[in-house]
């Protein structure tokens, strides 16, 4: 499996959720590379409502997706060979434990990118910052949000458009990355 395939994965979910009029935002390394760092991912994180995900579910399951396990919330794209895991709003991101930072509504908070409807920046942000900081084992979120601050130029003005319990993880990300490792 390769770039292709979750290209692919995404432009036939997106196309799927559209079509059906299910409000989604895609998260994760996809968003990631729409907003301009560059990340190779196996997967497709897409948030959805609870209601959207059983709409979903019963729209595609048996037609080119499975559950990735029965009862499970991730789909598998097995055109494509694809992963897709769901977030659903209202959840908590990183250890799952109640925090000042949830999934939002996608219907009330999608930007329509150029292909796909996105979480906006700032709330990708956010819940990267928050999911890093809560779970150990999800530091990678915390390298993406450096790791953008740099590909995307990012603004520390923009920890104040951040919940206050995520900003000055973002300030000190924010410092780490304009920091250049001479080659």
């Amino acid at each position: 499996m390769g770039d292709a395939d979750v290209q692919r994965a995404l432009a036939k979910l997106a196309g799927v959720l559209d079509a059906a009029g299910i409000p989604y935002a895609i998260a994760g390394a996809m968003a990631l590379n729409e907003y301009g760092y560059r990340r190779v991912t196996t997967d497709v994180d897409v948030l959805l409502t609870s209601e959207g995900l059983a709409a979903l579910k019963q729209r595609v399951l048996g037609l080119g997706y499975s559950e990735k396990f029965p009862g499970s919330r991730g789909l598998r794209d097995t055109e494509n060979g694809v992963n897709i895991d769901v977030l659903l709003a209202g959840q908590y991101p990183g250890d799952g434990q109640p925090k000042a930072v949830r999934f939002p509504d996608p219907a009330a908070v999608a930007e329509r990118g150029a292909r796909v409807a996105l979480l906006p920046l700032p709330i990708l942000v956010e819940l990267k910052l928050a999911s890093g900081m809560s779970a150990p084992h999800r530091l990678k979120d915390l390298a993406d949000v450096l790791e953008l601050v740099r590909a995307a130029a990012l603004p520390e003005a923009l920890a104040d458009a951040l919940d206050p319990s995520v900003r000055d993880k973002y300030r000190e990300l924010w410092s780490a990355a304009q920091v250049r490792d001479e080659e």
